[in-house]
């Protein structure tokens, strides 16, 4: 439903389409590909996270403006790297015909290495980088938030449960 000009007018519709054309397994086509790109993402995310709070926040303390930054360089980091890997798997959940076609691909693509392959005759090195901007913008306040209200919480509960043992 995602697409432009989806025919589809709800998603009760398109579930029911997609399920009695393609099989239940259309709905998975991609989750290969999505485990893929989950985990480095995470990987990159707090790798890059904890190398910021060094940097800018040795000491580990408290500071809600190193926490919004710190989340936002890692999910900016993050995102950019696994670009290529969000693009195969919009591919490979589109099956975008007219990509398809120009290609002289019939039915439908399934799998990773297709789906880089793919890509790649479509558009070359910068096709696995299309969209890198909106991901990245996208990802950069949604991490920052994200770690900046853990950081909160994890800092209000500790400080929580050392007042809690001083005052006994």
């Amino acid at each position: 439903m995602q697409m432009f000009n989806s025919p589809y007018k709800s998603v009760w519709q398109c579930v029911r389409t997609v399920q009695k054309t393609e099989g239940f397994g259309a709905f998975y086509r991609s989750y290969t590909t999505q485990l893929t790109m989950n985990v480095p993402f995470q990987a990159i995310h707090f790798i890059t996270y904890e190398f910021m709070q060094e940097r800018v926040n040795p000491h580990r303390e408290y500071h809600p403006l190193s926490h919004v930054c710190s989340g936002a360089v890692a999910g900016a980091v993050a995102a950019a790297a696994t670009t290529p890997l969000d693009v195969c798997k919009t591919l490979l959940n589109t099956q975008e015909n007219t990509a398809l076609s120009s290609l002289n691909i019939t039915g439908h693509l399934s799998g990773m290495a297709n789906a880089f392959r793919t890509v790649y005759q479509l558009g070359g090195i910068a096709g696995y980088f299309r969209g890198v901007q909106a991901r990245v913008i996208y990802q950069i306040p949604s991490t920052a938030i994200a770690w900046s209200v853990y950081e909160f919480f994890k800092y209000f509960l500790t400080k929580h449960k050392l007042e809690k043992r001083t005052s006994l």
